[in-house]
């Protein structure tokens, strides 16, 4: 909003048209890929008509929700494994003084900058040779092994702004490593964690490289179904199915912001107060 005396700036304009912009490229292809999901002809690009069959032939297809359900778990439980392993990492790595702890914590992000299909390749060589078989345990420990540097930057970010005077002050008052943690630190780096967790929770989703080197015959997951049926032309079903996912995600999305919100005005209420 800018005062009725005061004009936009060239700057300012180009900012808001740039904006503008960067949105429609990011959500216009989402937007079609709703809209053709109600689409009666099972041609796209070819508008003939407002349905919901597709949908309902969705919700009907016992197999896609068997599907579903693996890659919920699947996603769910590489989250939870590398919200834990990482924050505690990030929180050991800022305390521990070693020597080439600057070259190990470096280390924690090639996974991010690595091409995934080297990570699968390295991934399999190193269950085969260690003789596991390959499954829903295989699986859930590639995802982790991809997220981990997800949540270790966001919780580290956290960290950078955190003033560990509060921590030294908790345990000088007499409580111990854990409560403070629980207390004090984990509250603290609480919305870097949540993030975290959001950002993994949907890579882990839609992971498709690293899943196809590590599952077996018997489990397919969500992206490896989309994908098999995207391979006979992209049909009204597909979209159905990922404006679902999109719609899933979009409502984490908003609670978070919701929660994050109120948060926010707790604390400014809380200030005023004090």
């Amino acid at each position: 909003m800018y005062p009725n005396n005061q004009k936009k700036t060239g700057k300012q304009i180009a900012g808001e048209v740039y904006t503008a912009l960067l949105l429609i490229f990011i959500y216009v292809p989402v937007g079609v890929m709703i809209a053709f999901s109600f689409n009666n002809s099972r041609v796209n690009m070819v508008w003939s008509g407002f349905t919901l069959k597709y949908y309902r032939q969705l919700f009907q297809d016992s197999e896609l929700w068997h599907i579903f359900g693996i890659t919920l778990f699947i996603a769910l439980i590489a989250t939870v494994l590398a919200v834990f392993i990482a924050t505690l990492g990030a929180v050991g790595f800022r305390k521990a003084k070693f020597p080439g702890k600057k070259l190990i914590e470096q280390s924690v992000y090639f996974p991010i900058v690595l091409p995934e299909i080297v990570l699968g390749a390295a991934l399999l060589l190193m269950f085969t040779t260690a003789g596991f078989t390959l499954g829903l345990a295989t699986i859930i420990i590639g995802n982790t092994t991809l997220l981990l540097p997800y949540v270790f930057i966001t919780v580290k970010a956290r960290l950078v702004g955190m003033d560990p005077a509060i921590e030294e002050a908790s345990l000088d008052l007499g409580a111990d490593r854990f409560y403070t943690f629980m207390h004090i630190t984990l509250p603290a780096i609480g919305p870097g964690v949540v993030s975290g967790a959001f950002m993994s929770f949907s890579l882990a989703l839609d992971e498709l490289i690293v899943t196809s080197f590590l599952t077996s015959a018997d489990i397919t997951t969500l992206p490896i179904k989309v994908y098999s049926m995207v391979k006979k032309g992209v049909t009204p079903e597909i979209n159905a199915l990922t404006t679902i996912i999109f719609l899933i995600c979009m409502a984490g999305v908003l609670v978070y912001l919701i929660r994050n919100g109120m948060t926010v005005r707790h604390l400014k209420q809380t200030q005023r107060g004090a």
